[in-house]
């Protein structure tokens, strides 16, 4: 390995986990994209789609603290790449069901519940990676650039799946998609490493710039947390609120966004698809951007204004815009006026990655997964509650009811002490 190479290896794990992040969507979204054909070739229902879709959804969340809980004890390095041979496996086990089958939906649902169970690793381990081996002062920039990843594996399903479906079937797609995760999580396997010190490439030096950067208040350091800790932290709740108010909004452009373009707002087919990609445009890039200034505010002003300041903000904005759009006449600007808000809401995602992370310390698995459990909760909350008050009241109101739940998650931050009392005085186990 090139000399240059061996003072960064910790940014090497941050690039794969970028990759692996944006595989996780590519398998996740592809059913969607496929979904026509698969209604047509199994003699589904619409409805019966939404429960495979919400099967997926409800496996994610749920094993997201357990998920957390393992990649804490075993490592992320192994829980990671058992997880992409997880979710491959799944992914394939659609494809394998002939027409016709018996318990056809039940199956269905089956699997796509257990590949959202795979899936539910994914970012707790990655904070494992991030508590273990990123120095406090670089964390934001470090989730920033994993979870840019969201926006890349969104942006890249649509052209993908289609270029396969349309040469060599549905099928193939899906095959496609489990041989890039397996390829990605063996290079995983190969590059990572639970610790610094473990790793044979790198070098002495960036272990000590590692080391002397990790928090050391808080659980950082100590023994593990148990779940009463968890569950009982102020901060954590807080944060874990905040989330699920951040998921609620963010699945509403995962979800509506292209239905609510085509239905409410008139475009067509052609331009819905365009004006669909300005979120994932504005996730790719504001990810990233919220990590690098969260991480120059932190070093400047401390955690307070570096990580609760910004994640207040960030979702804040969000609010307006959600809110702005629904009182803009024109379809193409609230289409640029919703993407503001996704991109201010993406201003905000490496906050709550990175502050679980130092409130976790070797524990930051379970935190985590505990965080982004509300997130997936809001999410799977707002795929059935968002077209529900748009029948009863429009579709102004469902914008509104999700403006207001990022004004009270951006509120929830003000309480939030990342090196204060609450963390300080949990109850560690070593």
């Amino acid at each position: 390995m090139p000399d240059f190479l061996r003072t960064r290896i910790r940014w090497i794990l941050i690039f794969w986990m970028f990759v692996v992040s944006a595989i996780a969507y590519l398998d996740r979204v592809n059913i969607s994209i496929a979904g026509p054909t698969i209604i047509q070739e199994f003699h589904l229902t619409n409805v019966q789609m939404g429960w495979i879709f919400s099967a997926f959804v409800l496996g994610y969340a749920f094993f997201q603290a357990p998920g957390g809980w393992i990649a804490d004890r075993m490592g992320p390095r192994f829980v990671l790449a058992m997880g992409v041979v997880w979710w491959g496996v799944f992914t394939v086990l659609i494809t394998l069901l002939p027409p016709g089958a018996g318990g056809m939906i039940i199956l269905l649902v089956a699997i796509r519940f257990s590949l959202g169970i795979g899936e539910a690793v994914v970012y707790p381990a990655s904070n494992c990676v991030v508590a273990a081996w990123i120095p406090s002062a670089e964390r934001g920039i470090a989730n920033g650039v994993i979870f840019s990843g969201v926006g890349l594996g969104s942006g890249i399903t649509p052209p993908l799946i289609t270029y396969v479906m349309l040469h060599y079937g549905w099928r193939s797609a899906f095959w496609v998609s489990a041989l890039l995760g397996l390829v990605a999580g063996a290079v995983w396997y190969m590059v990572a490493r639970d610790t610094p010190r473990e790793h044979p490439w790198i070098q002495k030096e960036e272990i000590a710039h590692i080391e002397a950067g990790l928090p050391q208040t808080g659980a950082a350091g100590k023994g593990k947390l148990p779940w009463s800790s968890i569950l009982g932290n102020r901060d954590i709740l807080a944060v874990t609120f905040s989330y699920f108010s951040y998921g609620y909004a963010a699945y509403i452009f995962f979800s509506w966004f292209f239905i609510y373009l085509r239905t409410v707002r008139g475009l067509n087919a052609q331009d819905s698809s365009y004006y669909t990609m300005l979120p994932l445009l504005a996730m790719a890039v504001c990810s990233p951007l919220g990590g690098w200034v969260s991480d120059r505010l932190t070093k400047r002003y401390g955690k307070r204004v570096g990580r609760c300041g910004l994640a207040m903000f960030g979702i804040g904005l969000c609010a307006i815009f959600l809110a702005l759009a629904t009182q803009v006449s024109s379809a193409q600007l609230a289409s640029v006026v919703l993407a503001g808000g996704t991109g201010a809401l993406y201003l905000s995602q490496s906050s709550f990655w990175s502050v679980s992370a130092d409130i976790g310390g070797k524990s930051a698995g379970s935190v985590s997964g505990v965080m982004n459990m509300g997130g997936q909760l809001g999410g799977a909350l707002t795929a059935s509650l968002t077209p529900w008050i748009a029948k009863q009241f429009g579709w102004t109101q469902s914008f509104l009811v999700a403006a207001g739940l990022c004004a009270l998650g951006s509120l929830a931050w003000m309480v939030v002490h990342p090196e204060g009392k609450s963390s300080r005085q949990m109850v560690h186990r070593d």
